[in-house]
Order: structure tokens, then sequence, then C-alpha cells
């Protein structure tokens, strides 16, 4: 039965300032149950270094299930550095009760010929594929619309995934932002494993937008992708604005609300 109604998500990011603890709190006090953790950005547990055992813990008790470590950061740009990266990474994911690791590609302003990045792109999946699957983890590609990314659309990926037999092992984030700055128009609803609700004003901006909570673009591509047969978490991915907001659980709770809403006045 296609999902009518969007499974909301919270991801550090949108808190970088509280504690594993505290943001599950923030969670379930909305009502969300899935969660995302990140590294290396902020306050996360990885980075400070706390064990994987007390973040599972911590989840448990407040009844919040961690849906992602974030991210294997430059996944495409294969080395013995980056192999380690994924290893250690892919250890926390599973010890703290993850159920994926989302895998970030390389941003930067110059990148080799068009066929060499694709060759590192499935040379990199197919290195990452087996450390994936001993652990029992989905890897979450996160393409990036910025125009110096070496991964910028979807299709890509896709065809990428297909091109490794990987579509056991592999899903795509869509992110409203990124499917916006890079003019996307396919949603690929059925690779689809996580969607990111980070706005974006006007798509001409591609790099630092305005962005914030419950903005213009969300909403047709929420329905769009609910129409699609996508039944994944939406999970909530905010930037520097809302972090210095007095009430950010009214915030979100507001988003929230004005999401469902619109979607209700669209049908």
């Amino acid at each position: 039965m296609r999902q009518v109604s969007p499974r909301f998500a919270l991801d550090h990011m949108a808190a970088p300032r509280l504690d594993v603890s505290a943001l599950f709190a923030l969670a379930r006090d909305q009502g969300l149950t899935d969660v995302q953790i990140r590294y290396p950005h902020f306050s996360n547990p990885v980075a400070r270094g706390i064990p994987a055992a007390d973040v599972r813990f911590a989840a448990t008790e407040a009844g919040v299930t961690i849906i992602s470590v974030n991210a294997l950061q430059r996944f495409n740009d294969w080395t013995p550095t980056r192999q380690a990266e994924a290893s250690n990474l892919a250890d926390y994911a599973t010890a703290c009760g993850a159920e994926t690791l989302v895998l970030v590609p390389a941003n930067r302003s110059s990148w080799p010929t068009n066929s060499e990045r694709q060759d590192n792109l499935r040379f990199a999946l197919n290195e990452i594929k087996p450390i994936l699957q001993s652990r029992g983890l989905i890897g979450l590609i996160e393409p990036l619309g910025f125009r110096t990314c070496s991964l910028r659309s979807k299709k890509e990926a896709a065809e990428a995934v297909a091109a490794v037999d990987g579509q056991s092992v592999f899903r795509l984030v869509h992110d409203t932002f990124h499917h916006a700055l890079a003019g996307e128009t396919c949603l690929f609803c059925e690779l689809t494993g996580l969607v990111h609700i980070s706005s974006v004003n006007d798509p001409t901006f591609w790099i630092y937008p305005d962005r914030f909570l419950a903005g213009s673009d969300n909403g047709s591509q929420i329905q769009a992708l609910l129409d699609g047969g996508y039944a994944g978490p939406f999970s909530f991915e905010l930037i520097e604005e809302v972090h210095s907001l007095d009430d950010l659980a009214g915030a979100l709770a507001a988003s929230i609300d004005f999401i469902r809403r619109g979607l209700l006045s669209s049908k």
C-alpha cells in the first residue's frame, strides 16, 4: 500500500549543540522515532569518541532508531585511507545499531575526464560493497548538486549502482536542495533509501542559498516521492540558519505541521 503521509526523522545537523541523549529526546518529544547521527561535524558522537554501545543504549532508552551514520566523505576518491575510514565507520554504524551509512562524493573544483570520474565511482562502489555486506549495512549514496561536485545527479549514481550489481547494497539519498540545485527531474523512488528535507528558496543559488524550515520547494518533491511509492523516512537536515533559533522544538513542530497541511491542501 502506498504511503500517504511522510514519516519524518531528525538529522543531528539540525541540532548540533545537543548531545545524543538530548537529540534523541528532542526527536521523541516531536513524535519522531527515526534519527541520523553525523560525522565529522559538530558535537556528534563519532567525532567526540562516544562509544557506540553508549549511543545504542541511549537510542534504546529513548525509543528511537538510528537510521544512519552520516557520512563517509569523498567515498568515490578511493585510497587506502578511505578504505580504513569506511571500515571504521561501518563498524561504528553496526555497533550503535544504525541501519545505513551515508556516502558523500568528493567536492572540489577540478576533476579528471568524465570516463575517469565514472571509473572512479564504480571502482569505489565495488570496494565498499563487501565492507557493507559483511556488516549487513546499506550504503546511501548522496549526490550533491554543487557544480564542483564529482557526482551531481542521482541518474549517474543509479547507473553506477546497476553497473556494479549493487541494487541489494546501495540506495540513493534524495536531498530536496540538491535535487533542485542539480536540475534533476527523475526521482528514482524505487532506489531511494532516505530523503533529506533541506529547502532552497531559489535554485539559481548554487552553493549558499537561503534555506529554512519547511521551505517552498519541499512540498512538491515530498508529494511526488510519496506518489512514486517511496515509503522511507523524510529527515530534517538543516543548516546554520536554524542553529540560532531560540525554540528549535517549536519551529520543528510548526514545520512538520506546515508540510502536512500543505500536502492535505494539495489533494
